[in-house]
């Protein structure tokens, strides 16, 4: 009697967040193309996303920082809020240094920069799959530093002294963003985002908006070059 071949193990499904459509084509081609990983759904914004992931219940979600509306983090604390044991990769064009250590205390469990190689996109996909956690090994140490960093306030960078909140008002100052349009982009109101304004001259010693502005356009510039 012919033995029965054995059933191929089902494919980890992946959820995707990000609010750029040709983004999520490529993650979408590059996942379905694997042999063990297939995508679910996807999403451009933070409710959406949050609803979807709720009802698909995803093996892992890829998660973009900045969205419309509410901002990755956010989402990502939202997320592990109602799931502890919630699987999320952080896909940025941002700089490691200033928003992994945010992205892991939120609950993320690994964080990939977009310049980094697709390979690494599926390593670190298998990885936290896997029960482990990913990060570029180059910035493993910096990223243990950040996560410390908050037990001693003096020895912080400027810009790490702001809340995600804050951050997220200061990239898209830098964006060329007017207050009015991070309001709508953020939908939260124009008096609230003149008070993060407000906090962040404040922690960063600015004395007016000139100065605000080119301190977040100093701060952009500083990560793409870096």
């Amino acid at each position: 009697m012919m033995a029965k071949s054995p059933l191929s193990s089902p494919k980890a499904t992946v959820f995707i967040v990000d609010d750029h459509p040709l983004v999520q084509d490529w993650l979408s081609r590059l996942i379905n193309d694997e042999v063990d990983l297939k995508v679910c759904g996807s999403s451009d914004n933070a409710d959406e996303a949050s609803q979807a992931i709720a009802r698909l219940r995803p093996d892992i979600s890829i998660i973009d920082i900045g969205l419309q509306g509410k901002s990755g983090l956010e989402l990502i604390r939202a997320l592990t809020d109602q799931n502890p044991d919630q699987n999320i990769l952080v896909l940025s064009m941002h700089d490691e240094a200033v928003y992994a250590h945010r992205a892991f205390r939120a609950g993320a469990r690994g964080y990939v920069n977009k310049r980094q190689t697709a390979d690494e996109v599926v390593l670190a996909l298998r990885r936290i799959l896997a029960g482990g956690t990913y990060v570029n090994e180059a910035f493993t140490a910096t990223l243990a530093l950040g996560l410390n960093r908050h037990r001693n306030a003096g020895s912080e960078d400027e810009v790490t002294l702001l809340s995600d909140r804050e951050l997220e008002v200061f990239r898209l100052l830098a964006a060329g963003r007017i207050n009015s349009e991070i309001a709508e982009d953020l939908s939260v109101s124009l008096k609230t985002v003149q008070s993060y304004c407000a906090r962040i001259k404040e922690k960063l010693n600015l004395r007016n908006a000139t100065e605000l502005l080119q301190a977040a356009t100093r701060w952009a510039d500083a990560q793409n070059n870096g």
